[in-house]
């Protein structure tokens, strides 16, 4: 398949209420062999770049990224047999930026909206980072809706929640988390100098084994996604709940309903050398899982283990949807 595009983009569409998603010319609706469009769901609107014909795979990104982190996932689940959907976030890449709606419990419903607006009965998730966050939320909150689970670089929500408050090592490396509590701040520190924060954070998280990863092509296209107006803010607005709401109700309640267990067969992806979400508090995960889980830990990679290594990361991820046995 040729490379895709990097400057190419479509125009997107419908304005968001906090502004337009991305203008023309914008990084989000990046050419490739897939197709782009938007989906209605849960009271917004959802970009979708889509590939092949098959079960679906959906494919959920994280910070500070867009759709486009999964590139490479998409051609190899189409290739295996899979419809392979990216979708962009609530507040990022071609999405709307909506006032409200950035708790797990919401966003999770705008995954599993998305799955029906497909008109699919489940999906396979794959989510990474904040897409995997809300991954085990979605396969909690609509398990009938979720086929498999397959999170990376993510503990489930409890264990994060338990890590960054009792565990000093993680509570360091996930400080850039206690600094987007701070107002304003961090939005203007995300989008400052064409948002040279973004690309710090991409290459300080990424491992040493994949010098390749990321060039600089690659990191100015999540640099161009970040400066799209209100994305920095609506980025950042998940993070602020879950630390906000650690005492507060709504924040108590989501702790205890994900109490329950996850019942669908789960793959759970990390870096060795992750230094954002550190081995020791996404290894504990799976005591959360009464279903077939599988753990799997690449050896030195970072945060981005689905970009730093995508054949290695595709072949583990196609093996195991196809394994009808995935307990083995």
């Amino acid at each position: 398949m040729t490379d895709p595009d990097y400057s190419a983009s479509a125009p997107l569409g419908p304005v968001g209420p906090l502004g337009p998603a991305a203008g023309t010319g914008g990084p989000v609706r990046i050419e490739g062999p897939w197709t782009h469009r938007d989906v209605a769901a849960n009271g917004a609107r959802f970009h979708i770049a889509e590939l092949g014909d098959g079960p679906l795979v959906l494919l959920l990104h994280g910070f500070p990224q867009f759709w486009w982190t999964w590139r490479h996932q998409m051609t190899a689940l189409a290739d295996a047999g899979y419809r392979a959907v990216a979708m962009d976030l609530r507040g990022v890449g071609g999405s709307d930026r909506t006032p409200r709606g950035y708790d797990p419990a919401n966003l999770a419903l705008d995954v599993t909206g998305v799955i029906r607006s497909l008109g699919e009965p489940d999906a396979a998730l794959v989510g990474h980072d904040m897409g995997g966050y809300l991954a085990w939320t979605a396969a909690v909150m609509r398990p009938k809706l979720v086929r498999r689970l397959v999170v990376s670089s993510m503990p489930h929500p409890r264990r994060w929640r338990s890590s960054m408050l009792s565990d000093l090592a993680q509570s360091r490396a996930g400080s850039h988390i206690w600094g987007f509590q701070r107002p304003w701040v961090p939005e203007r520190q995300l989008v400052a100098d064409d948002a040279a924060l973004v690309a710090r954070l991409i290459r300080d998280w990424s491992g040493p084994r994949t010098p390749d990863f990321p060039d600089d092509k690659t990191v100015d296209v999540y640099r161009r996604a970040m400066c799209i107006p209100s994305t920095a803010h609506c980025s950042i607005e998940p993070y602020r709940w879950m630390v906000r709401s650690l005492a507060r109700p709504d924040g108590v309640q989501f702790n205890r309903r994900m109490k329950r267990p996850v019942r669908v067969p789960t793959l759970h992806l990390h870096g060795s050398l992750d230094p954002a979400m550190r081995t020791r508090s996404s290894a504990g995960s799976g005591e959360y899982v009464e279903a077939p889980y599988r753990w799997r830990l690449f050896d030195g990679l970072g945060h981005f283990p689905h970009e730093e290594d995508p054949v290695g990361f595709s072949t583990e991820l196609i093996n195991w949807l196809k394994d009808p046995e995935p307990d083995r």
